[in-house]
């Protein structure tokens, strides 16, 4: 089965590492933004992207341009699967996927504790998984899966 692991970076790419077991059992690959942060990815490869951030002048012709390029990388890896741990930069992804008819698995973050993220929110709507990691966050996402922490 080919894998998707997608987040953006900082703590959202940290959770995401945590699945690395999941990632060796598979043929995967890993999809997250580029920072000046030389993040080692433990032998997967590696999608990278520019950053994004929705309060920009250019994020719109930014969040076109994701657009494209998650498309091309869609087309040219073919997963099976895309799991997330969020946040902006993997939503084009999951989006685009789900049209293309990948599984789509979302992970909230460890940090939200009884409120949603923006990303959760917009991939709750069509997630096939949607796991939280706190009980209470149940009550905010009635129809997901309490995963339990990642950590």
């Amino acid at each position: 089965m080919r894998v998707c692991f997608a987040a953006s970076s900082g703590g959202h790419l940290e959770q995401l590492m945590m699945l690395y077991p999941l990632m060796i059992e598979n043929d995967s690959f890993i999809f997250t933004e580029k920072t000046t942060f030389n993040y080692y990815y433990k032998g997967i490869e590696c999608h990278e992207v520019f950053q994004i951030n929705r309060r920009e002048k250019l994020f719109i012709i930014k969040l076109i341009m994701l657009i494209f390029i998650t498309f091309f990388v869609l087309i040219k890896r073919k997963p099976d699967v895309i799991i997330s741990t969020g946040a902006l930069v993997t939503l084009p992804l999951c989006l685009v996927g789900k049209i293309f008819g990948k599984k789509i698995v979302f992970i909230e973050s460890f940090s939200k504790v009884n409120s949603p993220t923006l990303t959760g929110r917009i991939v709750y709507k069509f997630a096939d998984l949607f796991i939280v990691q706190w009980e209470d966050m149940k009550k905010v996402y009635p129809k997901a899966k309490y995963g339990g922490g990642i950590y």
